[in-house]
């Protein structure tokens, strides 16, 4: 029978045996677990299967936008394709401008009549600003977060995973119209904006000024939380586990040197995020278009070799799609397993891209909107149904037990290593570099948010930015994994205000995309 005193000694020997990092684990496991539990609360479906609540808001709430903007994500589709091209950029420079009623300056100037004078009008391209949004979602969710839900619910969770990104854009061009809408521009041209801003001006036009500041200050909170963690830490340290791994394991010439990997991309990080979005998107319009053709690919490669598998890959998929298994691993497999892991994949629904997007420059928000759109539709339709497709066609499919996000990587890896030995490296670089866009375009976000709540000083922004790469270096050294589990449940928590917002405001969103529509359509004398 042990005593009180005994238990105590006890505890604190296990505690003397724990590495440093694991002390810190475990206490600050015991300090937010609650917190991590509430917010991924499951709602039974069945005996063993449940859904958490915030995906079941996340999914209804992207059906109901795609219902209520009358199925937008479908019939503007080649617009949005159009308005990334520059098809429609003359509208942005000639003929008059219609002024909406919304207030974007510090000074309450109208951020229409600020653009007729030749001020304000963002700091980034179409493109640039959906390099930079895409650069922070495609990523491990993509390779690892796909093997994860094909573990758990087989190739039918493929056809689940597909129809969660096609309801996504329309999540998407909602937030992303407002992000434009009720953004905010500084003396020097400096954009901010992000539901931080639209919750804040957007509830206070409709007389809910208490709740619009709320609001938005719980998002800023938990989107710092979530950029030092699921889009800081868990990138470079999931990067450096495949490095690891691929040049050896434990033979390998960084093995147990993590913060030497950490450091070597904090310095990089650091290079770009200092010079602000212009730099960061100077750098994902470049790094994404790479990273996406190389890890394309590479996949492409493999489905040519096996040719002949891809019909029999899609009738898995289709006959395996409405079985109990594969609904499970659809759901939660890849919505929650994948998509938390990776900073939620495409974001649809969390508000964060928003951030990135509002820096663009046009006159008119539902534009960018439609950019947006796009972003789950490359990010979760085609990167990741490319990924389910090789795991398929070369076997790495195994539902008799679930995987770890390391075991994710490394069996993507072994399937593309299955058509030609040296594409595990290629991976690698990928992974790489899915890692650096996503970290760099999460300390935007970050920042954002951090100067929405600490003010917009240069001392504010190397503050936070110094915070950021030393979080980097802890990230590729350390195993906290109670760290990165309470991010990511920050990174979750951020749809509950967003979406609260994205409903009160989605006439506002109607409005504009009337207004664009209107222009673009508009016959030509």
């Amino acid at each position: 029978m042990f005593t009180p005193c005994d238990k105590l000694l006890y505890m604190l020997s296990e505690i003397q045996n724990q590495s440093l990092d694991e002390q810190i684990n475990t206490q600050f496991s015991n300090a937010t677990q609650w917190f991590v539990d509430a917010i991924f609360a499951e709602i039974p479906i069945t005996n063993d299967v449940g859904i958490p609540w915030v995906l079941i808001i996340l999914i209804l709430g992207a059906g109901y936008f795609t219902c209520y903007f009358r199925f937008v994500n479908f019939r503007s589709f080649f617009t949005a394709i159009k308005v990334v091209r520059g098809r429609y950029d003359d509208l942005e420079t000639g003929g008059s401008v219609e002024v909406s009623e919304a207030v974007s300056t510090m000074d309450g100037d109208n951020p229409d009549t600020i653009r007729v004078e030749g001020h304000g009008e963002g700091e980034v391209s179409h493109f640039q600003a959906l390099t930079a949004a895409v650069s922070a979602t495609v990523g491990l969710g993509n390779i690892a977060g796909v093997a994860i839900a094909l573990s758990i619910g087989g190739a039918g969770a493929t056809f689940w995973m597909v129809l969660a990104g096609l309801l996504g854009m329309s999540s998407k061009f909602v937030e992303c119209t407002l992000g434009v809408k009720y953004r905010e521009v500084d003396s020097k041209g400096t954009v901010f904006g992000g539901p931080m801003y639209y919750l804040k001006k957007g509830l206070k036009e409709k007389g809910l000024v208490k709740l619009g500041k709320i609001l938005a200050v719980a998002f800023a909170v938990m989107c710092i939380g979530g950029s030092f963690g699921g889009g800081n830490m868990f990138q470079v340290n999931q990067a450096f586990k495949l490095f690891e791994y691929v040049t050896g394991g434990e033979q390998s010439f960084l093995y147990g040197k993590g913060w030497v990997f950490g450091l070597v991309m904090a310095i990089f990080v650091g290079i770009v995020i200092i010079g602000g979005i212009k730099k960061i998107a100077k750098v994902t319009d470049k790094v994404v278009p790479i990273m996406v053709v190389v890890y394309l690919l590479a996949v492409l490669t493999i489905l040519g070799l096996n040719f002949s598998k891809i019909p029999d890959a899609f009738s898995a998929i289709w006959n395996g799609a409405f079985n109990p298994q594969s609904i499970a691993g659809g759901f939660i497999g890849v919505l929650v397993q994948g998509f938390k892991r990776a900073a939620f994949s495409n974001e649809a629904g969390i508000g964060s891209s928003s951030i990135a997007h509002s820096a663009v420059k046009t006159n008119y928000p539902a534009s960018e909107g439609l950019v947006a759109l796009l972003e789950p539709f490359i990010d979760t339709v085609l990167v990741c149904t490319m990924t389910a497709l090789v795991l398929i066609i070369t076997g790495q499919v195994d539902t008799s037990a679930a995987i770890s996000f390391e075991q994710g990587v490394i069996l993507t890896a072994t399937a593309l290593e299955s058509g030609i030995s040296w594409f595990p490296y290629v991976l690698t670089v990928a992974v790489i570099l899915f890692a650096f866009s996503s970290m760099i375009s999460w300390s935007y976000y970050g920042y954002q948010s951090w100067s929405y709540l600490f003010g917009r000083s240069k001392r504010t922004a190397y503050i936070y930015k110094l915070l950021f790469c030393v979080f980097t270096v802890i990230g590729a050294a350390a195993t906290l994994t109670a760290v990165v589990d309470f991010s990511d449940a920050m990174v979750f928590a951020m749809m509950v205000p967003n979406m609260i917002g994205l409903f009160l405001l989605r006439k506002r969103v109607l409005e504009e995309l009337k207004r664009y529509k209107k222009i673009i359509f508009k016959p030509k004398v």
